[in-house]
């Protein structure tokens, strides 16, 4: 978390800060689904959007 507002430029926020470790920890969360295999197929994907 350090690192990651560290890396935020010097006129950021306290709402980008916030914005920047909600995304990471969102994605974090997703590596772990895919870790417990919950992902969802690339081609389930595209069926679902329609493409």
């Amino acid at each position: 978390m350090i690192e990651a507002i560290r890396e935020l430029p010097a006129d950021a926020s306290v709402d980008d800060a916030i914005e920047r470790l909600v995304f990471l920890a969102k994605i974090e969360e997703g590596l772990a689904q895919l870790d417990r295999g919950e992902g969802i197929p690339h081609d389930e994907v595209k069926r679902r959007l329609g493409l």
